[in-house]
């Protein structure tokens, strides 16, 4: 005959608890390993050190997310409907273009710089670094603004190396440095 509920309750809670400590420990050694690549591509922003900048830097993930942003920017815009195809329709070359332009060391400057990474200040360690990291339920890290924050900067681990897939801020931060480098 099985034992009452109640003598089986403390076991599950203990597993319960295991578990979510396991997952929290994957959770943070996946943000401390982000942390190293995160690291250098934020010096190489600051360094503008473009060969470093580019190891860092997944550009056809950059792409298409420039194009999605861009065909779902202008799907709920105001524009007429014959506007909003033309817009969908020059969505990839525009994409190209821009990202051509805006996936450089010096249009991320401003972000880099909100992390303490500017040329006047110490280098934040890997610790702090990972402290403005957070795990995604997909494998991802991504960069917050604050502790707890919205995500800026994301990240995905593409074979051993975590790299820049996605840009979630302002684009006016991308924008005025791009518009400062001219």
């Amino acid at each position: 005959m099985w034992p009452p509920a109640a003598c089986l309750l403390a076991p599950m809670r203990r597993l319960a608890a295991l578990l979510a400590i396991a997952l929290t420990a994957c959770a943070t050694t996946s943000r401390l390993d982000a942390a190293n690549d995160v690291h250098g591509l934020l010096v190489a922003i600051r360094d503008d050190n473009q060969t470093a900048f580019d190891r860092y830097v997944d550009r056809p993930a950059l792409k298409r997310q420039i194009e999605a942003r861009l065909v779902s920017e202008t799907r709920s815009s105001d524009a007429t409907d014959a506007l909003k195809a033309l817009g969908i329709a020059l969505a990839r070359p525009a994409a190209a273009v821009a990202s051509a332009a805006l996936v450089q060391p010096y249009a991320f400057r401003t972000v880099a710089e909100s992390y303490g990474y500017a040329p006047d200040q110490p280098i934040p360690g890997r610790v702090a670094i990972a402290g403005a990291l957070k795990y995604l339920p997909d494998g991802r890290v991504c960069a917050t603004e604050h502790k707890g924050g919205d995500c800026i900067l994301m990240f995905a681990n593409e074979g051993g190396t975590w790299r820049l897939t996605g840009f979630e801020g302002d684009l006016s931060d991308l924008h005025e440095r791009l518009s400062a480098a001219k």
